[in-house]
């Protein structure tokens, strides 16, 4: 592979991985699947030599385990708290207008929404809050699930290029 190509795709890689860290916390970039995309760039900045098909599958099925643990976690948040469709729907809308406020906005966004959908819904202070803080503990457990997958991804990634 020529020299240049690699490099282009060692630095591709590094935006991917650096990109999906940051996509942790906003939920514009998809996270775990942008490191996953380094991984590729990176074993194929390699001519997939150091980084075969073993830490690839490894890395995709991690990814995948991120969905199904994203979906999960809202669903059972969802069910276990009973929010309403409100409280969903303020939730999705908090963050939008999160993301406009920086790092506070990202992560008070949904809890704020959360807590107006239901108490638009229920017209019970109490539940809305209940409801919102779930939205909130939700969301730090999602975000330190995602950063425990991406922490195995990467450490499949250099065990693998490091042994070969």
């Amino acid at each position: 592979m020529d020299a240049t190509l690699s490099i282009l795709l060692w630095i591709g890689a590094l935006i991917c991985v650096v990109l999906g860290v940051v996509g942790i916390l906003l939920p514009a970039l998809p996270g775990v699947p942008l490191v996953f995309g380094g991984m590729v760039l990176g074993a194929w900045a390699d001519s997939f030599q150091r980084v075969g098909a073993f830490g690839l599958i490894v890395g995709a099925v991690l990814m995948i385990v991120s969905f199904v643990v994203d979906w999960l976690a809202g669903v059972l948040g969802v069910q276990k708290l009973g929010a309403s469709k409100l409280a969903m729907l303020g939730s999705f809308l908090g963050g939008i207008v999160g993301l406009f406020f920086n790092v506070p906005g990202i992560l008070l966004g949904p809890f704020i929404g959360a807590v107006i959908g239901e108490y638009l819904s229920v017209r019970n202070l109490r539940q809305a809050g209940k409801v919102g803080l779930g939205t909130f503990l939700g969301m730090v457990i999602g975000a330190a699930l995602k950063i425990a997958l991406i922490v195995a991804m990467l450490g499949v990634f250099v065990l693998d290029y490091a042994l070969l």
